[in-house]
């Protein structure tokens, strides 16, 4: 059983899965509307509101997947890339909770995540496979040759899908060709 943890922007999530990728649960805490009157993500109130739900987060999940802490066997967390103040809140949960139950802890990146994400749920998704990650601070195309070893092809010279922007946006495109 592995807890995952997530707080590389503005949501607090944690979720339980088996090894074999079968998600028991999962919790997301939003903070929609605490940035709202900003027009976008204000870093050091992310990171304060991670550090007053994280807690409560993993303990929703572990009661939904109806276990407790003990019976869990390595943690995975957000690594990077993101917000450092609230990477840092969940790396440091993360790293506290895996050597006070002396299980391993292992760092994610968040845009790998993003792109095994889509083996979850409606079926595995095989590499070679070329992916679009269209995701708060990032908007990237990648070849993916085999897990663990994505090649960016390119991604936006603007602000990212996502991002609230105050100047215009410049010309970004894209042609892609792809054979059997």
């Amino acid at each position: 059983m592995i807890l995952g943890i997530e707080t590389s922007c503005d949501e607090t999530a944690a979720a339980v899965a088996r090894a074999d990728g079968a998600v028991l649960a999962e919790v997301v805490r939003s903070q929609v509307e605490t940035h709202a009157r900003y027009g976008g993500v204000v870093p050091e109130l992310a990171s304060r509101r991670h550090i007053e739900t994280i807690d409560q987060v993993v303990r929703e999940a572990l009661t939904r997947a109806g276990m407790g802490p003990r019976e869990l066997s390595a943690v995975a967390v957000t690594g990077g890339p993101g917000l450092i103040g609230a990477l840092l809140v969940g790396v440091a949960y993360g790293k506290a909770l895996a050597y006070a139950l002396k299980i391993p802890v292992f760092p994610v990146n968040h845009l790998e995540g993003h792109l095994c994400a889509a083996s979850l749920g409606a079926g595995a998704v095989a590499p070679p496979f070329v992916a679009l990650i269209a995701s708060g601070g990032h908007t990237n195309l990648y070849h993916v040759k085999s897990w663990g070893e994505p090649e960016l092809l390119g991604r936006t010279l603007d602000d990212a899908a996502g991002e609230p922007s105050t100047r215009p946006p410049r010309c970004s495109a894209w042609a892609i060709l792809a054979g059997p």
